[in-house]
C-alpha cells in the first residue's frame, strides 16, 4: 500500500486566572530643601513598611515578600521661561515592590499604600506559582500533540487512509532544519483593570495569564 506523509501544526490555548502579583511602588519628594525632602521620603517610607509589616507573613501571606530600596537622592536646576536657571530642585525617592499571595488582597494593598501622598503604585506583573506554571505547560504541550494527531487523522480519513505512524514532533519550525525556538511561556495579555468603586476605594480586575503551545507533527499514512 501506497504511503503519504502529512504533516501538521497542533496547539493549545490556556487562560488561568493569576495566583499572585507583585506590586511595584515609588515614595517620592520633590523640593528646594534637601533635607526636608529626604525627610519625608524616610518618614512615608517608614509608614509604608509598616502597612506592608501588617500584612506579611512568608507562609501564610497575603504578603509573602517585600523589599525596598535605599533613599536616592538626586538633583537639578529647572529652566525657567526666560531661559534662566530657577533654583536646584532635590528629588528624594525610594522604590520598591511586594508579592502578594492572594489576588482578591491586591486591591486592599494598593488602597493602603495610595493613602500616603507620596506614594505611587508603578504597576503591577500578576503570575502563577512556579508549580503551577509547569503543570499547566506540561498539559497544553500533551493537548497541542493531540491536536496534531487529530488534524493528521482529518486529513488521512479525507484520502482513504486511515493508519498513522507517527514520524516526527518538533517545536515550529525545527521539522525542516529551522531555528530551535524557545520554550512556551506564559503570556500576559493584561497588566491589570482598574475601577473606581462607589465608597472611593479600588477594585482590581486581572485578566487570565496565556499559555500558547504549539507544535509541528509529522505522520505516516497509510
Amino acid at each position: 500500500m501506497s504511503e503519504t506523509i502529512i504533516t501538521v501544526h497542533g496547539s493549545a490555548r490556556s487562560e488561568l486566572r493569576p495566583e499572585r502579583a507583585i506590586v511595584r511602588f515609588t515614595v517620592a519628594a520633590d523640593g528646594p530643601e534637601r533635607a526636608s525632602v529626604v525627610a519625608s521620603v524616610t518618614d512615608a517610607s517608614t509608614a509604608i513598611a509598616a502597612v506592608i509589616d501588617a500584612r506579611f507573613d512568608a507562609q501564610a501571606g497575603p504578603v509573602t515578600a517585600w523589599s525596598a530600596d535605599r533613599v536616592a537622592v538626586t538633583s537639578h536646576r529647572p529652566w525657567t521661561n526666560d531661559g534662566s536657571t530657577a533654583p536646584l530642585i532635590h528629588r528624594a525617592s525610594v522604590s520598591g515592590q511586594a508579592t502578594v499571595s492572594e489576588v482578591d488582597e491586591v486591591s486592599g494593598l494598593i488602597g493602603a499604600l495610595v493613602e500616603h501622598d507620596l506614594v505611587a503604585i508603578d504597576g503591577i506583573e500578576w503570575a502563577l506559582t512556579d508549580a503551577r506554571l509547569e503543570l499547566e505547560t506540561r498539559e497544553a504541550r500533551t493537548r497541542a500533540v493531540a491536536d496534531a494527531r487529530a488534524k493528521a487523522e482529518v486529513l488521512a480519513t479525507a484520502i482513504g487512509l486511515g493508519s498513522l505512524t507517527t514520524l516526527a514532533l518538533a517545536d515550529p519550525g525545527m521539522l525542516d532544519g529551522g531555528t530551535e525556538h524557545p520554550a512556551p511561556l506564559p503570556r500576559l495579555e493584561r497588566a491589570m483593570a482598574m475601577d473606581a468603586r462607589g465608597d472611593g476605594g479600588l477594585s482590581l480586575r486581572p485578566e487570565p495569564i496565556v499559555i500558547d503551545v504549539a507544535v509541528d507533527a509529522r505522520f505516516s499514512a497509510r
